[in-house]
């Protein structure tokens, strides 16, 4: 180890410790900053001292003024010159003011007194009409006293301004301030106007009128500060005058500011030169800026003022140069409007942004109201329309856009709007907004009120059909040549497509309804529209001929008379449901067969196809123009809206508003723009149109399933083309899914043949099972298994007491063993799966009606629906839950399950809304006698009917408020409408919803949500028929027997002869189930079996000897007939018929 080193000896002759080179320079880096420092810390200090002695000094000499200028006023002659009061009195007055008052911010009662000193001093001096003492003679004297009384003038403009912004009656000495400023106010109006100049002459008038126009302009200008301060008095008037008005008797302080405020914030429009040409483009316009940027943009402008000064408001001398300053300088502007959310800003521009507040007040200022003294409940007479328009579009979008950036555009269909969409799943987590958040926006939404008027609306349209083109200047039309044209259609579109979005983001009570309402009930309206949009989308004639001459060749087929369209029990049975497989031919008689790579092969005209192929928008939204989107969204969001109450003899028999045919194109519009939306995954880029084109397309398309209008290829022909196979599609489901709101398989699962849902469906369910294997639910025969036993008296008890707790783990496998009444444990083997007979028997006894749980509909179909007593049970709602399990697990495993819900009823479980005309298939007499009420022409006071409904249970009746206060409120002509839904909403939505949601609870426990939206509600009904063949084809036979067996061919023989009631009791003999399988007893598991039993018979029983005398039996855990070997047919049809009537088990064996 070395040995400590010595201190080195420097050679500059002393003992010191060498540093590196860097050390030294950073060392000398620290002292120069250190010095720097130093430097600037002296300097900052010499800096705040000078302040502070500038400070000191100045106000010093200030108060010293103010002193020497009040000793001055108390010694004043009577008759002051005009240049004295100039110089002498308000000269001073200027300093010292701005020096102790303005500069702070705030204004002493010393202060007060002074100004009000001078005020009277001014007032009296422009009142004079000797010329030597007025105040303003100034103006028209030597070069040098116009200057300076130019300059005076326009500092009086902004002490006026800083004072009017401190007005506050609450504060200390409120009210002597308040004097004060009314006082300003006055002086202020009579300066800029020279009906108050009494020593005007003649000669001198240009000139005068020279001079009030540069304070007039000076006035418009930002550097007065006067738009911002009424600004900020008007924000402080906080009781809304508008409802005061008729009452207002006395005339107070308050008032006068009010008054004088607004008249001076409008002098600029008034002068004489405001639009000539002398001025250049900003000058011009200045005033209309700082307007539209500080007054229009206050919050509920129009209610804090009086309604005679919104009338000025409104006038078109005022409201008309705005509009074109909003046109000209528009992105000007709404940067500026943006930036003043940076300010310190009330509550009610942080929820709604400046921009939003301008919208609404040149709504309410374009439109009248019924206290308008103009116009009352109309648009302005005067007003340039198409300016009106162009601007709210112009705000409305900028409005959107920033409601976008802020998140609000998540929560755009969250609103409690009845739509197609209306789900019984939990909607989830709903963030509530506070309530004052949640009043500011309604109140905001009531000043958009007028546009949703159908006067609005209708004058618009007048005004668009007109070929007058608007006036305008010539620098608005060289920067916006567009805004020369007159008032279109398209332009009425974008405005209210715009205020349709307003009303989904910023309606917390009843999103768009209002707009819709309007727009869905003007007359022609939507017809005008959809004309508009066709004329877009299909530019060549020739397709639609080949639209006509389609449906007139095969209206026949599909479309039928009255008695083909009606809903009923023959037309239900042309649609199989999720277990049962459709038998015979198709509605259009094409035969839809699963090809080898996954692709349908229906015979089909490609050319016909392609009619309902709409081309311009197979690229989805984003290939489409601006012009076209807006279009469809109005249309759409309209169109869905009147498809709720549009009642069947409206839509297929009135054909109101549109003919079958032009349905269907509209049906094709929808159906070619949702598909190629979600095929690309577009959705995002467009969401309002996508989400109202979603929903009437599902209005449309649940309004085919139940009574027919289009052919079934226009649904199938958008993915005709591009449809993935069936596996790869569920896959590709299952990752859409995970990152997106939509797909194609959930929003529109109808461009795939009913088929390959139905495949589709079983792939779902073989993909959940491998990932459940995977993760070790499932690990090998009788793992996790649960061992039950059910009495065959009680087995809906013992089902639920033992498995409703299992939830999920209903996919489990689950041992059953059967006690008969005695005691005695039945004979039969269920190796590792839930027995067939368990879930027959449960399902049977818990949905009879005799149990309770479920009742059937008053229709010839006697379709299954939850019983409103149901809640009296014991148990009651859950033994509903633990139903949607034992459904959910029937579906899971494949077995086949004997029942049929009404439609209503699984509407609810896929999640959708059930309307009007769906109560038909519930309580045809209660449709009946609504749609009495609703087409009734007398006055239906004499019915006596009221919003209630009385419901009986138990012996005792309930009178139920179909809204609150409903016994109170008598059903008229005008409030029929509501009535009539309101009882169809209760019959069909609110009355079932608990029991629905439970039933919904316990299924989506086994089976997803997203796999049931698959289908829609008619295919879950059943078909009542067996196609023989296809059972004879696909059926095994074991025990000796073969299809040229003799015993065989009776069989079949027999079974082609019986009722399809009958050949449904063999089926459910055999299987447990009297349905067959959705697609075909193919895919029946096990296969349909017939088992030979041999018995002794003589070879004579052929001929009338002796037959067998045992019965058949089954096996229907394993889809088995045990067929003794009958010679004769009638004996096998006899003996059959016993078997499959005696409603027994496996005793017969």
């Amino acid at each position: 180890m070395d040995k400590p080193r010595k201190h080195q000896v420097s050679l500059r002759g002393a003992s010191a410790r060498e540093i590196s080179r860097d050390a030294l320079l950073e060392k000398v880096s620290h002292e120069r900053e250190r010095r720097s420092y130093a430097r600037r810390a002296t300097a900052a200090a010499i800096y705040v001292q000078r302040v502070w002695r500038c400070y000191n000094v100045t106000k010093k000499v200030a108060l010293k003024l103010q002193e020497e200028w009040e000793n001055m006023l108390h010694h004043r002659d009577s008759s002051i010159p005009a240049s004295w009061v100039s110089s002498r009195v308000f000269r001073p007055f200027l300093f010292f003011t701005d020096c102790l008052s303005i500069r702070h911010g705030k204004i002493c009662s010393r202060d007060v007194n002074c100004m009000q000193a001078c005020l009277k001093i001014l007032l009296e001096s422009i009142n004079s009409a000797d010329s030597r003492h007025n105040f303003c003679s100034l103006a028209l004297g030597t070069l040098e006293e116009r200057r300076m009384w130019t300059y005076q003038s326009k500092k009086l403009i902004s002490l006026c301004s800083f004072l009017l912004a401190k007005c506050d009656k609450s504060l200390a000495g409120g009210q002597d301030v308040v004097v004060l400023i009314s006082l300003a106010m006055r002086f202020l109006v009579v300066l800029t106007d020279l009906k108050g100049w009494k020593s005007i002459t003649d000669n001198s008038l240009k000139d005068a009128n020279v001079a009030v126009n540069d304070l007039i302009r000076f006035m418009g200008s930002c550097e007065s500060g006067l738009y911002i301060s009424i600004r900020i008095y008007i924000n402080k008037l906080d009781i809304p005058f508008s409802s005061q008005t008729k009452t207002m008797v006395h005339i107070d302080d308050s008032f006068l500011i009010t008054a004088t405020a607004v008249t001076l914030a409008l002098r600029p429009f008034h002068a004489t030169d405001f639009l000539s040409t002398g001025f250049d483009l900003l000058d011009k316009h200045s005033a209309a800026v700082q307007y539209c940027l500080f007054l229009l943009t206050i919050p509920r402008l129009t209610q804090r003022l009086p309604a005679v000064l919104v009338s000025a408001l409104k006038h078109n001398s005022i409201l008309s140069p705005c509009l074109q300053t909003l046109l000209i300088l528009g992105d000007n502007i709404l940067t500026e409007m943006s930036q003043m959310d940076h300010l310190k800003i009330q509550h009610s521009l942080k929820v709604i942004p400046p921009v939003g507040w301008a919208l609404a007040n040149i709504i309410c200022l374009a439109t009248g109201s019924e206290n308008d003294f103009l116009d009352p409940g109309g648009l302005n007479q005067s007003l340039d329309y198409a300016f009106y328009v162009h601007v709210v579009i112009i705000l409305a979008e900028s409005l959107l856009s920033w409601l976008d950036d802020s998140g609000w555009t998540e929560k755009e269909n969250q609103y409690p709007q009845v739509n197609s969409e209306t789900s019984a799943e939990p909607v989830g987590k709903v963030s509530y907004e506070n309530e004052t958040t949640c009043a500011l926006k309604m109140s905001y939404v009531d000043l958009l009120r007028p546009v949703c008027q159908q006067w609005h609306l209708t004058k618009l349209l007048a005004i668009s059909k007109t070929d007058a083109y608007v006036h305008t200047d010539e620098a608005l039309t060289v920067q916006n040549p567009k805004y020369l044209r007159k008032l279109e259609l398209l332009d009425i579109a974008y405005f209210y497509s715009y205020i349709l979005r307003i009303f989904v983001i910023l309606n917390p009570m009843l999103g768009p309804l209002p707009v819709l309402n309007m727009l869905s009930f003007t007359p022609g309206y939507l017809v005008t529209l959809w004309e508009e949009m066709e004329s877009l989308l299909f530019p060549r004639k020739g397709i639609i001929s080949a639209d006509h001459d389609f449906f007139s060749g095969n209206k026949k087929d599909w479309v039928g008379d009255k008695k083909q369209m009606q809903l009923n029990k023959e037309g239900s049975n042309k649609w199989a449901n999720m277990l049962y497989k459709i038998t015979g031919k198709s509605q259009a008689d094409v035969d839809y067969t699963d090809s080898a790579d996954g692709q349908p092969s229906a015979q089909v005209d490609e050319d016909l196809q392609d009619v309902w192929d709409v081309e311009p928008l197979r690229g989805g939204p984003q290939k489409i123009s601006k012009d076209i989107s807006c279009l469809l969204h109005l249309f759409c969001a309209t169109y869905s809206h009147l498809l709720l109450v549009l009642d069947d003899i409206e839509f297929y028999e009135k054909q109101v508003p549109f003919k079958l045919e032009q349905q269907r194109r509209i049906a094709s519009v929808l159906n070619t723009l949702v598909y190629n939306g979600l095929a690309h995954g577009t959705v995002q880029l467009n969401r309002p149109l996508m989400d109202s084109a979603i929903r009437c397309l599902h209005l449309m398309y649940e309004k085919d399933c139940r009574r027919q209008f289009c052919p079934p290829v226009l649904w199938l022909s958008s993915a005709r083309k591009s449809r993935p196979p069936i596996a790869v599609a569920a896959r590709t489901h299952e990752i859409v899914l995970s990152n997106a709101t939509y797909s194609v398989i959930i929003t529109t699962p109808h461009v795939y043949p009913f088929e390959e849902r139905v495949q589709m469906f079983r792939e779902f369910i073989n993909m959940d099972k491998v990932s459940r294997k995977m993760a070790g639910e499932v690990t090998g025969p009788g793992s996790r298994a649960v061992d039950i036993v059910v009495r065959q008296g009680h087995i809906v008890e013992d089902g639920f007491r033992q498995l409703n707790t299992l939830g999920s783990r209903l996919k489990s496998s689950i041992h059953v063993s059967f006690v008969s009444e005695c005691g005695v444990p039945e004979a039969g083997l269920d190796y590792g799966g839930l027995s067939k007979e368990f879930l027959t028997d449960i399902s049977k006894a818990a949905f009879s009606p005799e149990y309770g749980l479920f009742s059937q509909t008053s229709t010839s179909d006697r379709f299954l629906i939850p019983n409103p007593t149901a809640r009296y049970l014991e148990n009651g709602i859950q033994m509903i839950e633990f139903l949607g399990r034992v459904v959910g697990k029937a579906l899971y495993e494949g077995i086949l399950l004997d029942y049929s819900f009404s439609l209503v009823f699984v509407q609810k479980l896929l999640g959708r809304y059930s309307f009007l005309d769906e109560l038909s298939t519930l309580d045809p007499e209660l449709y009946r006698n609504l749609m009495y009420v609703k087409h009734y022409d007398g006055d239906l006071k004499d019915l006596s009917l009221d919003f209630t409904v009385t419901e009986e249970s138990f012996g005792k009746h309930h009178v139920i408020e179909l809204k609150p206060g409903g016994k109170d409120v008598c059903v008229t002509s005008e409030n029929k409408m509501q009535y009539v839904h309101a009882m169809a909403d209760y019959k069909l939505n609110r009355q079932i919803l608990p029991y629905s949601n439970a039933f919904y609870s316990g299924l989506t426990d086994l089976i997803s949500p997203s796999w049931l939206k698959l289908f829609n509600a008619n295919e879950f009904n059943q078909v009542v028929d067996i196609d023989v063949d296809d059972l004879r084809n696909n059926t095994r036979y074991t025990g000796g027997y073969s299809e040229g067996s003799w015993t065989i061919k009776l069989f079949w023989e027999v079974i082609k002869g019986f009722e399809p009631n009958e050949r449904c009791m063999l089926l459910k003999f055999v299987t447990s189930c009297s349905r067959a399988p959705l697609l075909g007893f193919k895919h029946l598991q096990p296969s349909f079996t017939i088992h030979k039993v041999a018995c002794d018979a003589s070879i004579w029983a052929s001929f009338g000897g002796q037959d067998v005398e045992r019965l058949p039996s089954a096996s229907t855990c394993y889809n088995t007939l045990k067929l003794p070997t009958y010679k004769r047919a009638s004996t096998l049809r006899a003996k059959l018929l016993y078997a499959i009537s005696s409603n027994t088990g496996f005793e017969l064996s």
